[in-house]
């Protein structure tokens, strides 16, 4: 199917929810002031404090598994001293994604679909760091925010949806292929239209559009790679969603590993079990995470 028809088919449905969720003012203003040259960790702390969800997320988030403090931290501005100022953008845009879509809807459990998220995050920062990629961060973001339409079509079109999801149960039929014959545009397309909405980066609203055609990525093809790769990872361990517990793959024929070799030779020594056997160790503490972030929203919500 033509990408720009499935574009405009897309533009279609999002236009069309007038109550489409927004990134908060605050995460927002702290993304802008993060990106001040002479930023002070006192002057974020001040601004992230005035929002009490975000806040409550972020020292759950700081005291979980993840980043492995070796003692509980108790205020925000030793949270974000810990942290250091690259880590809070991932959560200040992370807590606020969270925020705009946070309810079970049908058979699509939310709470499952963050951990697929924040697994394809962790996983994207350890490839990028065993192929050399220079921002790992970027690697995290773009791991934790690539599936974004698949909660917009959850949330605004949950019977369409739930056909699609139907349709692949127990089959080998890929999500994008059943979203594409059933809705005539696909999960990349909608989450782009929402990234153009949301104003995010460019090389964001790409990574969204082909992390399933990485080898069609102009910007930065090396990270749609790495997403691609680890999404594929996690769709075959227990950080998967919507029954696709059938998929299997063979890493040699994928197009974005051929990327990611040509851009470190070292990976043809990579040991794929191994590897595997690493990221098993590491689902735990991602399921630890959404379980502690969920509860927090729950707390600031009393």
């Amino acid at each position: 199917m033509d990408k720009l028809a499935m574009i405009q088919r897309a533009e279609e449905l999002v236009g069309t929810i007038e109550d489409l969720p927004t990134i908060p003012v605050v995460a927002t203003q702290v993304l802008l002031l993060l990106d001040q040259p002479e930023v002070k960790v006192e002057d974020v702390a001040d601004l992230m404090l005035t929002d009490q969800v975000m806040t409550a997320r972020v020292m759950k988030m700081v005291n979980s598994p993840i980043f492995k403090p070796g003692h509980d931290i108790t205020s925000l501005r030793l949270a974000l001293v810990y942290l250091g100022l690259k880590h809070i953008r991932e959560l200040a845009l992370t807590t606020s994604l969270i925020n705009a879509f946070d309810a079970d809807t049908g058979d699509f459990q939310i709470s499952a679909f963050w951990e697929h998220s924040f697994g394809v995050g962790m996983v994207s920062k350890i490839i990028a760091e065993k192929i050399g990629y220079p921002d790992l961060e970027k690697a995290y973001i773009g791991g934790i925010i690539h599936d974004l339409g698949v909660v917009f079509l959850s949330q605004y079109q949950r019977e369409d949806f739930q056909a699609v999801l139907d349709r692949i149960k127990d089959k080998p039929i890929k999500l994008v292929d059943a979203e594409a014959e059933l809705l005539g545009t696909t999960h990349c397309e909608i989450g782009l239209c929402m990234a153009r909405k949301w104003n995010f980066p460019e090389v964001y609203c790409e990574l969204i559009s082909q992390h399933h055609t990485p080898a069609e990525a102009t910007i930065d093809p090396v990270l749609c790679a790495i997403v691609n790769l680890s999404d594929l990872f996690c769709g075959v361990r227990e950080l998967n969603y919507g029954g696709r517990e059938w998929v299997s793959f063979n890493l040699s024929d994928e197009a974005a590993w051929q990327i990611l070799r040509n851009e470190a030779p070292n990976l043809a020594n990579l040991d794929i079990e191994r590897f595997c056997y690493e990221l098993d160790d590491a689902i735990p503490d991602v399921k630890a995470l959404v379980r502690s972030i969920f509860t927090s929203h729950e707390q600031a919500g009393d």
